[in-house]
């Protein structure tokens, strides 16, 4: 029953972009806190626009309605202006879990044919 309906919306802190300030010789790490704002319990999962500069923990993990998790968004040491940086960013995605499910996440649940939501949090550079 959860896969028919569509998850509910998610709310982040920061809400609409991510921004590392320089200098970027050493590592920098941003937290953004991911809050369950629909009914039902979802799974959500993190991707990257790029694997080698950014790093996400956690990756994934399980909500109940209005519970929220605090994550960190790390910025590796890089070369700035040498280095492409236009479309970086991080993308949230999220399903309803199956009911009945256990509080642990599996990424199955996205490869279903449940709807899954994606919210893009763009990554910003000042120089």
């Amino acid at each position: 029953m959860a896969q028919s309906v569509p998850p509910g919306d998610i709310t982040t802190q920061p809400g609409t972009k991510i921004v590392f300030n320089a200098p970027y010789d050493d590592k920098h790490t941003y937290h953004i806190k991911i809050i369950n704002a629909g009914g039902r319990r979802i799974g959500w999962a993190i991707k990257t626009t790029n694997m080698k500069r950014l790093g996400v923990d956690p990756p994934c993990g399980v909500l109940d309605p209005k519970e929220a998790v605090l994550m960190a968004v790390s910025c590796d040491s890089f070369q700035f202006g040498q280095e492409d940086t236009n479309n970086d960013r991080i993308t949230i995605e999220w399903t309803n879990t199956p009911d009945g499910a256990a509080k642990q996440f599996r990424r199955e649940w996205f490869q279903g044919d449940g709807m899954v939501r994606r919210k893009n949090l763009p990554i910003e550079y000042n120089p």
